[in-house]
């Protein structure tokens, strides 16, 4: 359940969080000194109590930099680094890397999110404890692909056309961000609730800011110590609102489909075929009420949102800034889908789209990936010794631009996944959804990302219709938008523009 503090006077409310605050900082500030035994394994900066909480500081400031640092010194060994309320131990040797993603019961990629995000205290233990929705997503989201085309294609091509709203041949400066976001939103939702409740603007404005209140609220929350960590979240984040008025907004959906299961059972004719009709057929119990399916799609929304908004959004800018890539895409576009039209098959031939955001991912992407929290001391096959409570990442960005293993690595080539898929007899290891050690944003191993099958989809997509449908540039005199970054959450420059117009040959 989730509560609220009853109206009490700001002065009182004031002391209430100030005292709260204050312990947070102390305990977090203490937490450095304590958890898992990591002496063996050196460090980037300072290791000494007060020396280590300014590492801390600085790696919440520019965690590239500490990482890059550290990966250059120690590369192949394992180093570690201070956050601002813990170590955290950074994998750069791919034998390590492939252990680490093989490894099953001894890592936890659920526990390590749940330490970063505080899943667990934001939407419930359940969605935590009992992640069922993971595997409907790797299961019937990828099964039902081919057959959802159609629609993630009509949704997509709506969104773009009412949100840009273009007058014929003007441009029309956008706020990237902001658009790519509401469209990631609604065609996500196509699938995950379907129409009408996809389009309608409280449910969209209610899953964009959740996703930022989750982010932000996670990140502060997790200064606390674990047992202040769900009253912490209750006062000081936006969640419980969002999941309140989640609820409104999906009662009357569900209710309406849970007539037609008490009736029918799991088939029906019309039978919605979505995520959250999925979910239902899944669920048992107190989990098919309204109450605890709603912070699961919220959990959905937020996974999806986020990391998909982000990767167009970047891509958007990087074809925005080297429109002379433009005609290349959309000459391969056009030829694909004369031949087989808007499906799966068509896209899945779009190797040079598929390279375009590929190199987008490994150029200017994520910092650190394949997060895992060690369940139980762990002894890696060269006699690396990982303490149980330890949290470890691999060093993403550091390999995605090492020398020895990518030619060039410091130079954005959008067409080199597409050049290597044609030099390569296993060309599909190089395509956007593949995973190694060498190429991590979405993990590797067993925890891969369950739903990056979809969200490749809707990247190529979305690419492929921007390069065929309209000219993009960047402002005049704008140059290329930087990132920015918290700690190792990046996220695409919220305030930069890109000018749009409707397509002239």
């Amino acid at each position: 359940m989730y509560f609220h503090l009853p109206d009490l006077p700001a002065s009182i409310l004031g002391v209430i969080y100030g005292v709260l605050g204050f312990v947070a900082a102390v305990i977090a500030y203490a937490k450095l000194s304590q958890g898992p035994n990591l002496h063996a394994i050196p460090a980037v900066d300072s290791s000494s109590w007060l020396g280590s909480w300014w590492s801390g500081f600085k790696y919440l400031m520019n965690a590239q930099k500490v990482i890059q640092e550290g990966y250059e010194r120690y590369k192949p060994e394992p180093f570690k680094v201070a956050e601002p309320n813990r170590w955290t131990v950074i994998l750069s040797n791919h034998e390590h890397l492939e252990e680490l993603a093989k490894a099953s019961d001894e890592f936890s990629f659920m526990e390590a999110m749940n330490d970063r995000i505080q899943l667990e205290h934001l939407l419930g233990p359940d969605v935590h404890h009992n992640p069922y929705h993971i595997a409907v997503v790797r299961l019937h989201l990828i099964r039902n692909l081919d057959v959802l085309y159609p629609e993630i294609w009509d949704e997509m091509v709506a969104s773009f056309a009412e949100l840009l709203d273009l007058r014929e041949n003007e441009w029309k400066s956008v706020t990237a961000s902001s658009i790519v976001r509401k469209v990631v939103c609604r065609t996500s939702n196509r699938i995950f609730v379907g129409l009408p409740l996809c389009r309608d603007p409280d449910w969209i404005d209610l899953n964009i800011r959740c996703t930022v209140d989750m982010i932000m609220g996670g990140i502060m929350i997790g200064w606390f110590p674990k047992f202040m960590r769900s009253l912490a979240s209750r006062l000081f984040t936006k969640v419980p609102q969002c999941i309140n008025r989640g609820v409104k907004l999906l009662r009357p959906v569900i209710e309406e489909r849970q007539k037609y299961l008490n009736e029918y059972g799991t088939e029906w004719d019309d039978k919605p075929n979505d995520l959250l009709s999925w979910f239902m057929d899944e669920a048992e119990g107190p989990e098919l009420t309204v109450e605890r399916l709603t912070p699961r799609m919220l959990a959905i929304n937020f996974a999806a949102i986020h990391t998909t908004s982000s990767a167009f959004t970047q891509a958007l800018f990087y074809l925005a800034a080297n429109p002379q890539y433009i005609q290349p895409l959309r000459a391969e576009v056009e030829g694909i889908v004369e031949k087989d039209g808007w499906s799966k098959v068509a896209v899945d031939k779009m190797r040079r789209v598929d390279s375009f955001l590929k190199e987008c991912l490994r150029f200017d992407g994520v910092i650190a990936t394949l997060s895992r929290k060690a369940l139980k001391d762990f002894t890696f096959s060269d006699g690396t010794f990982i303490p149980k409570g330890t949290l470890i990442f691999a060093a993403t960005s550091s390999l995605h631009h090492d020398n020895n293993l990518y030619k060039n690595p410091d130079v954005f080539e959008p067409f080199r996944f597409a050049e290597m898929h044609d030099e390569d007899s296993n060309g599909p290891k190089h395509r956007l959804t593949s995973t190694s050690v060498k190429y991590l944003p979405f993990g590797h191993g067993r925890t891969a990302c369950p739903g990056r099958f979809f969200a490749a989809s809707e990247l190529k997509l979305m690419l492929a219709h921007v390069v065929v449908t309209y000219d993009v540039k960047l402002e005049d005199n704008a140059t290329f938008p930087p990132s920015l970054r918290i700690g190792t959450f990046t996220t695409p420059n919220p305030h930069a523009k890109v000018v749009f117009r409707n397509r002239i040959d």
